[in-house]
């Protein structure tokens, strides 16, 4: 007798959702307290304006907000394991995710973080694929979310410029490999001697926090962070376009981290996807590190920007340093809510 080979498993877009802060920081905002212009910011980042968050609220807060969305969105209302993307856990110790689990109805799932960044949501969508294909999840709730106002320090003008705080989340569902939806051709990559480049210095093993003294705020070296963004994310685009067997011309929608508006500009020019293919919503409310991703698809499937049928490529790239891509079929979803009300920041 001849063995039962179970049919291939994948993991489906389901559902999504998002949730930025209310309050809103301008540029001009920016500038009344420190040395900079609304000029300056919007020439060098492409942004105009970001969120941040309650003093009261944790990343957490924000990620329990994007994973009720994306769960109400999906039509189930469950998942069996749920993925966090984030850099600003609650604590050290324990994870995060298990509360966020915990706290959405889903006691039992289970619920770990994933720490790579801004590439981390990529990376918890090929986690998530993996767990998926294995039969060790058949729906998983994956949620990028950070607060970066805790982390860049009071007076630092570049960082307060670039990173705004949010939470965006997906439901992967078990399905066919040839339906829409249907995440492929995945590239992940890391380059540890950039660790550098992207940092918080203090309050791990290497450098404890132990008194008044220690750097616990995010630095950055941005001119160097320019040059290997530009080129990861362009190289792993196009091993997952390769993977895929297509051509750049085939991508309709191109949904990068939103780091910088010269970066994602660069990348989708070097790769030789059309300008107006490319998704952003940066201008708005800032980098939002592992939130950025599912933040932009929230906003454009809301908006209308994203069409059933479409090839649909995601990337991102952050510290580690690390990066990721992956290709998807947009798939019919029902109307989504809008993560936040759009605004004119002209």
């Amino acid at each position: 007798m001849n063995p039962v080979i179970p049919a291939p498993r994948a993991a489906v877009l389901a559902g999504l959702g998002g949730w930025v802060p209310e309050r809103v920081v301008t540029n001009d905002e920016l500038a009344a307290r420190l040395d900079t212009s609304d000029g300056w910011i919007r020439t060098r980042t492409g942004i105009g304006s970001r969120r941040v968050a309650d003093p009261a609220d944790a990343t957490s807060d924000l990620a329990v907000r994007a994973g009720a969305a994306a769960l109400d969105h999906s039509g189930a209302g469950q998942a069996d394991t749920v993925l966090l993307a984030t850099v600003t856990p609650d604590h050290p110790c324990p994870a995060t995710a298990p509360d966020v689990a915990d706290r959405l109805g889903l006691s039992g799932a289970a619920a770990f973080d994933i720490g790579a960044v801004c590439a981390g949501f990529v990376y918890a969508l090929a986690t998530a694929t993996g767990l998926i294909a294995a039969g060790a999840a058949d729906r998983v709730l994956v949620i990028g979310a950070d607060t970066y106002s805790r982390i860049v320090g009071p007076e630092d003008r570049g960082n307060l410029a670039i990173f705004g705080d949010g939470a965006g989340a997906v439901v992967l569902r078990a399905g066919d490999p040839d339906e829409p939806g249907a995440l492929a051709a995945f590239d992940l990559g890391s380059d540890g001697s950039g660790r550098e480049l992207i940092t918080v210095p203090a309050g791990g093993s290497r450098r404890p926090v132990t008194g008044p003294g220690a750097d616990v705020h995010f630095a950055m070296r941005g001119r160097e962070v320019y040059r290997h963004a530009v080129t990861r994310l362009t190289e792993s685009a196009r091993a997952s376009l390769d993977a895929a067997g297509l051509l750049p011309s085939e991508v309709d929608r191109f949904v990068p981290h939103q780091a910088n508006l010269r970066i994602l500009r660069s990348v989708a020019d070097d790769l030789g996807v059309p300008a107006d293919r490319l998704v952003t919503n940066l201008h708005e409310i800032g980098n939002t590190g592992a939130a950025s991703v599912p933040l932009a698809l929230a906003d454009a499937a809301a908006h209308g920007e994203l069409t059933a049928g479409e090839t649909v490529l995601l990337n991102a790239f952050g510290g580690g340093l690390a990066w990721g891509s992956c290709l998807l079929r947009w798939p019919k979803l029902p109307s989504s809510p809008r993560p936040y009300p759009r605004r004119s920041t002209t």
